[in-house]
């Protein structure tokens, strides 16, 4: 098992990426801690892995709130004592033109994709840092690498997260921690599902541009999470890894 004992903390994991890469984890032997906003999800994402005879918490967090941070951290340190992986997966997009867009979406954006990123990274570090070892993964964006027609604002949060992934990655090599992006093209998730219902053409257009010829399917996401946690990346920090079936090849 690639990551057994390990206590890995997955933001997001309620549905979706996240519980794709909850799930993952579980099966190479981590303890999971299983984080949403949306509790009730968490719960049912948790109370998979356990009767699969895994060890799984589900904790609601908002990821907005460094408070809220805080406290998923300490609920975890006083469970499992430490936080050996961090995976940054919780995100939120809206698709419209940019002239169309409001200040409330600009910062709702940038708050849940770029500033929660940057507050857990924050809250666990100093564990990672006391340790010497540690994984952190992002989930960026390939839209945040090349830009996305209806997703201004979006794409300036991932490229952030990239950005600030390479810059951690290289202040955090002393104390031999590995900091990655996995970037995402477009993915079958529930989130995917509500941006698209009101244009079912979305799905069908960009089916047509992936050389692959199907969107991505969380598992996708997963496995590439899963080898950037795993002592098999230990030799890679400050790389943005996309998956997305040949969309764009960077």
């Amino acid at each position: 098992m690639r990551l057994k004992d390990k206590v890995a903390i997955v933001t997001g994991a309620g549905r979706g990426i996240g519980c794709a890469i909850a799930k993952a984890f579980s099966r190479e032997g981590a303890k999971v801690v299983v984080a949403d906003l949306d509790f009730s999800s968490a719960a049912y994402v948790a109370g998979e892995i356990e009767s699969t005879g895994g060890d799984a918490l589900a904790v609601k967090v908002n990821i907005t709130e460094r408070d809220s941070i805080g406290a998923l951290v300490g609920t975890v340190l006083e469970k499992y004592s430490t936080v050996d992986i961090l995976v940054n997966n919780a995100g939120w997009d809206k698709i419209e033109p940019f002239m169309d867009s409001t200040e409330d979406t600009w910062n709702k954006v940038l708050a849940i994709n770029l500033k929660g990123t940057i507050c857990s990274c924050r809250a666990v570090l100093p564990i990672m840092i006391s340790r010497k070892c540690g994984k952190i993964v992002n989930i960026a964006s390939d839209a945040g690498r090349v830009g996305s027609t209806g997703e201004a604002v979006y794409s300036a949060a991932k490229g952030g997260v990239i950005a600030f992934t390479k810059t951690l990655a290289r202040e955090m090599a002393r104390y031999k921690i590995n900091i990655n992006c996995v970037a995402p093209g477009p993915t079958d998730t529930p989130l995917f599902a509500e941006i698209a219902a009101g244009n079912p053409q979305i799905a069908e257009a960009l089916v047509k541009t992936i050389p692959f010829r199907r969107l991505g399917r969380p598992g996708d996401l997963a496995n590439a999470v899963l080898f950037m946690a795993s002592d098999e990346a230990a030799y890679i920090t400050g790389q943005t890894l996309s998956v997305n079936g040949g969309l764009n090849m960077l």
